[in-house]
This record gives structure tokens, sequence and C-alpha cells, in this order.
């Protein structure tokens, strides 16, 4: 039975941390549905698939009514992750991607002497920023959201950037934690070991809360803006876009979600789907989907859009429906199992209480979709994301957007040697090899790659591993 104590001891420890009263009343909601047994998901047979949606190439918006809408639009990037599952401590944005475009004193990390200057996704969402500023004229505000582990690290690296600010809006706010669990009995778990361990973060459905919070939105109204385009610090294909936000200022809706058509490679993530019961569109996380409707979901002869997670919000409606829920959000419970260390399976079960910030498609009446470009879909959640961002496949252009040169290859490290970052940097520490021309790369064994090293086709490394010489081919037989 459950401990009817466990939701007032988290309370308790919530508030004795500093957390915000509305975080703790969206915790309270969620504990409640929690109790009773609630667990989110979403039925194959309750929904709809989504299906048409503009595209936006396909969009004829004048060019002054494109200009005008991102002059009054911000741009806001969630920045909470460690990047833990790649061996992480310190915010994933940090982590170098590119080598820089061109010579510009005032980004990227240091580099030594006759090493090329490398950026960091921080260093280039900025300047994606800058470069549409220049082209456009308009203000663009680039906001943050941290977490308490983030912060200060991330704060930092800004600190070279001073006219990123603008008209006296902050340049970041602090998203939400909240105590994990026992799966026994749901109380706040106790692990003296590492008591940061304790504590989690809600899911990006915090974004709510944390908004509601900080003020930022009430900011950026009153500084003149309308508009706000969130996305995910590690994804570098969101950048600053006139011709999506015109058409979003025209569609009149208090919110749009960015959609792309499903790949062989898109096995996870959200998707929207309609649901049959009012005719509403809500968003279907890969944790709310049934073990029995996993197949029907991943079918994209079913449902041929993946959710990127860039969003768009009206302020106005966003600050209204702030105000009217005090920033507790009516979004839906995502459970989601663990143990307190992720390191540790032996550790003590626990309950991790988390939600979408794309679940508010189903909070907005009116909310809408588009379908855009894969372009605008180039995350880094694993090392063989990496791989891929930091080859050939992909240009810098001096605008810092990266523009594919050919279709990305399906890459397979083996864990055991490359899924840490450290691991991973070692065994390509000549830099990554040319993939224009491969369909995928699999590789097993511990291999280190020399430099100037091109992959063909179907490529292979088996084996217990070995070096890859300098200017080797590496095809389906390995090189």
């Amino acid at each position: 039975m459950t401990d009817p104590t466990g939701l007032e001891q988290a309370r308790t420890k919530m508030t004795e941390a500093g957390v915000a009263p509305a975080a703790i009343e969206t915790f309270t909601r969620f504990y409640h549905l929690l109790q009773s047994g609630e667990s989110g998901l979403i039925r194959e047979d309750d929904v709809d698939p989504v299906v048409d949606i503009p595209n936006r190439a396909e969009l004829t918006i004048g060019d002054d009514s494109a200009a005008a809408a991102l002059a009054r639009t911000a741009m806001l990037k969630l920045n909470g992750g460690l990047g833990t599952s790649m061996g992480m401590d310190q915010a994933k944005s940090l982590l170098p991607v590119r080598v820089a475009p061109s010579s510009d004193a005032g980004a990227g990390a240091a580099a030594g002497a006759g090493q090329p200057e490398m950026l960091t996704f921080l260093d280039i969402i900025v300047g994606q920023v800058r470069a549409a500023r220049e082209a456009t004229g308009a203000r663009l505000p680039l906001l943050f959201m941290n977490s308490f582990r983030t912060r200060d690290d991330s704060l930092a690296a800004l600190e070279r950037y001073p006219d990123i600010a603008v008209d006296g809006l902050p340049v970041d706010f602090l998203q939400n934690r909240e105590p994990k669990l026992l799966t026994a009995d749901l109380t706040p778990v106790t692990w003296e070991k590492d008591p940061d361990l304790e504590w989690c973060p809600p899911g990006h459905g915090d974004l709510y809360p944390a908004l509601h919070t900080s003020g930022v939105v009430v900011a950026l109204l009153e500084a003149g803006f309308r508009y706000l385009c969130v996305s995910n610090s590690d994804n570098l294909g969101a950048t600053p876009d006139a011709t999506i936000a015109g058409w979003f200022a025209a569609s009149g809706a208090p919110y749009a979600a960015e959609l792309c058509r499903k790949t062989p490679a898109d096995v996870k993530g959200g998707q929207l789907v309609i649901r049959k019961a009012d005719g509403r569109m809500v968003q279907r996380e890969t944790a709310q989907t049934h073990p029995d409707d996993v197949a029907a979901s991943l079918d994209a002869t079913r449902h041929p859009f993946f959710h990127t997670n860039n969003l768009w919000f009206d302020l106005e409606a966003l600050a209204a429906e702030l105000e009217r829920t005090s920033g507790v959000l009516e979004l839906p419970l995502i459970r989601n199992d663990k143990t307190v260390d992720p390191a540790d399976s032996s550790s003590p079960k626990v309950v991790q209480i988390e939600s979408a910030m794309g679940a508010a498609v189903g909070v907005f009446e009116g909310a809408t979709a588009i379908e855009v470009e894969r372009s605008r879909f180039l995350p880094v959640k694993t090392t063989n994301d990496l791989l891929v961002l930091r080859s050939d496949v992909y240009d810098l252009t001096p605008d810092y957007r990266l523009e594919a040169q050919a279709l990305a290859p399906l890459v397979d490290l083996d864990k055991a040697h490359y899924k840490l970052i450290d691991g991973f940097t070692e065994r390509f520490a000549a830099g990554a090899p040319s993939l224009r021309d491969a369909d995928s790369l699999t590789v097993r064994g511990d291999w280190t790659f020399g430099a100037g090293v091109r992959v063909e086709g179907k490529a292979e490394l088996a084996g217990d591993g070995g070096t890859v010489p300098d200017g080797a081919t590496v095809g389906p037989e390995g090189f």
C-alpha cells in the first residue's frame, strides 16, 4: 500500500530545496495521477494518425510578412541536458561539434597551435542567431532554459558573446527539479553515496511552470515580441526561420509543432495523433505507447510523421494559459522507471515523474502542425549521431547552418568502446572519417581510426579491433 506520507515528504523536500511553487503543484498533480494507477498510455485504437498538414517547402509567404513575423519572434533553447548517456558531466551544448566556417575570434573552443578551431553547440547556436539578425534586421532574443547543473558553465561560455542579450531580457532561466520516488512506496529516495542522484529533471514539460515562475513570457510581451520558437540545444537544425514564422503568424494558431517524415532511422520519438473521443490533436511519446501498439506507432504507412520537438507559441495565448493555470498545465503523466543510480542496476528502483512539452498541443484549442525538411532535425543523442554531424556529410556554412552534402548514413558503433565521449574521442582523435559515400557504418570491436579514412557503401568492421590506417577505405569487407 502506498505510504500516505509520500507526497507530503516530497513536497517538503522540494520546498526546503527552493523549488518553485508552480513546479511543486505540478509534481503534486502528477503524484496523484501516479497513485491512482494512471499510466499515461494512449492506445492505438483510440486515435487516428495525423496525415494532412501544411508542408514548409510548399508555403508561399511574402517576404514582408515573413520579415514582420520574425521581427516579433524570440528563440528559446532547452539547455538542461548533461549528456550523461555519453558519459558527460557538463552541459551537452559545450561539446565541440564542428570546425569553425571561418576565423572568428569571438567563437569556438580554444585550439592549439596549428589546430583548427572547434565550435560547440552553443557557439553554433549563437552564430545562427547572429547571422539571422544581420540578414533580417530582427532583434531575435536568444534565451536558454538551463538546469542547476548546466547554468554556470553555459553562462560562462556565453560571456564571450556580450551582444547576444536583447533589451534587458534575461539570457536564461532555470528549469525545476523533483525527487525520485521509491517504486515500493512512492516516498522520496535517500541516496547518501551521491545526494544529487536523489533528484531528477521533470522532463521538458517543466518548460511551463519554469516559464511561469521566471516571468519570461510577460517580459517578452512587454518588450514587443509575440512569438516564441522553442527547440533543444542539441538540435542544430532548428535555426531561425522567417518562412515558418510568417506561416505561424498568419495561421492565428496558439501553438504549432514541427513534424518530419519518418525514415528507417526513426524508430524512437514522439508523434502527434488525433484523439477519436474529441478530435483533439495530442502527443504520444514512446513511453506512452502500449507494448501491443509499438509496431503500429512505428509504421510509417500509418503514422508518417514524427515530432521534432521544435515548437512555436503565440506568447499572448501562452501567457493567458499560464495565468489561468498558475503554470500547472494539464499535461499527461509519463512514468519513467529507473534505478536511483543509472550506472548501478543494483541500486534501488525508483519512479521519475515526467511530462513532455509537446503534450501542450492537447491544451491549446486550435493547435496545429507543419511538415518541415529533415534539415530542421539534427539532434545528437549518441556518439553515433555525433560522428555523422562531425563528418563531411554536412558543411557548416558562413551563416552557421549545417547543409547536408549527402544522405546521412546509419552509424552503429560498438557501445563497449564508443558509447562514452572519452572513448569515442580517443578512437577518432584524427577526426571523423569521410561518410559522404557511406550507406551505413557498423563497428564491432575496438578500432582506432587514422586520418583521412573514407567509408563507402554498407561498411563493416568486426573482430577484436585494431587501427584503421591513414587514408584507408572501409567498405563491406572492412579495409
